[in-house]
């Protein structure tokens, strides 16, 4: 199938657009004909260190498209509109508990970028390109996905806004209602509310949080969080975060979750917790924080990790757009379009954070 993809070929440059052929699916793989992707922080930073030896690479991992072609072993029909998302095994003890974002087999299946094949399920005029980011690699105009990994979603959304359902909605939703699960009347605190932060901001207005902080230095970001339901912002530019959040919030957070990944950012997260709250870390970055042991130990604090949302996607993704009919996921107001032709402006929108989710369609 003759296609067109964002490929990265150098350390250091971004993707660049290039044709290039994709193979017919097999086994249970979908062909899914791609009507438009997000870009998310996770396709800048992983593309930023990604090693030499594994390019070229086609990144893209929130995908929507119609599907075009199947396995002989997929159950999902051509002509089916679907969100794609993270892959999983379902084999896995983690997988069969539906905890599929913690399947065993997750960095193989979503981190390497290539399915083993010594030709490459893409192709350029060069040779074999990487072409299985998450299970998909939908910086493209047609991908390969999975029937795992390919999930349904009806005619009542439209793919720009369905695209960011695969990652950072959900994982900002999910990591609310599936993983914190605040109970009516608590507090949260996102500290960071890019495209998962605010998403997170609308969970914890579905979850029915009395007291809802939004903590980022953008003005036109808080500003937007409390349009889509933050209570309260800090500007950790101006305020004084940790006395500022025990204040706003009585005495401490129930619940915190951190987009940053900044270690500085998460000691403040664990400081504005209260007695028996718990912290929520969703973000990439740096790989090792230090965190304040015995406020943690005395306060009986819990520190979580979150994948994804804790997300079923084929039960969740549904879910969320369900949400999004109803009005209570307005997605719309994150979202920035671009055409797949100008990728280079979206993927610089992308990085600076000019855009909070820019969208690429097709």
């Amino acid at each position: 199938m003759a296609a067109r993809a964002a490929v990265l070929s150098e350390v250091g440059a971004p993707p660049a657009l290039h044709d290039v052929q994709v193979r017919e699916p097999v086994g249970d793989e979908v062909l899914v004909r791609v009507q438009a992707v997000g870009i998310c922080h996770t396709d800048i930073s992983l593309a930023a260190r990604w090693p030499d030896k594994r390019m070229p690479m086609v990144f893209g991992h929130e995908g929507a498209g119609i599907v075009e072609a199947v396995g002989r072993t997929a159950t999902v029909r051509v002509g089916t509109r679907v969100v794609l998302t993270f892959n999983s095994c379902g084999q896995c003890t983690q997988c069969k508990a539906g905890e599929s974002a913690y399947c065993r087999q997750s960095t193989a299946l979503n981190m390497r970028g290539d399915r083993g094949e010594v030709s490459g399920s893409v192709r350029g005029e060069h040779g074999p390109i990487n072409g299985d980011f998450f299970g998909q690699s939908s910086f493209a105009t047609y991908a390969l996905a999975h029937q795992r990994n390919t999930v349904p979603m009806g005619n009542e959304i439209d793919m720009s806004v369905a695209a960011p359902l695969g990652c950072s909605v959900q994982t900002g939703v999910g990591s609310i209602l599936n993983a914190l699960r605040p109970v009516l009347g608590q507090s949260v605190v996102v500290f960071g509310v890019g495209a998962v932060g605010l998403s997170a901001v609308m969970g914890a207005r579905i979850a029915g949080a009395r007291i809802i902080v939004a903590v980022d230095p953008v003005a036109e970001r808080r500003a937007l969080a409390i349009e889509l339901g933050a209570t309260h912002t800090v500007d950790p530019a101006v305020d004084e975060v940790v006395s500022t959040l025990v204040d706003v919030t009585g005495g401490g957070a129930d619940h915190v979750l951190d987009t940053t990944a900044i270690p500085a950012v998460l000691a403040e997260a664990v400081a504005a917790l209260r007695s028996r709250g718990q912290l929520g870390i969703v973000g990439l970055g740096a790989p090792i924080a230090a965190l304040p042991v015995g406020l943690i130990m005395g306060r009986g604090l819990r520190i979580r990790g979150i994948v994804e949302g804790d997300s079923a996607p084929a039960t969740f993704i549904p879910e969320l757009i369900d949400l999004h009919k109803r009005g209570d996921l307005p997605l719309e107001k994150l979202i920035t379009t671009f055409d797949f032709a100008d990728f280079d402006n979206a993927w610089a929108a992308a990085r600076s954070g000019l855009a909070i989710k820019p969208v690429l369609t097709f």
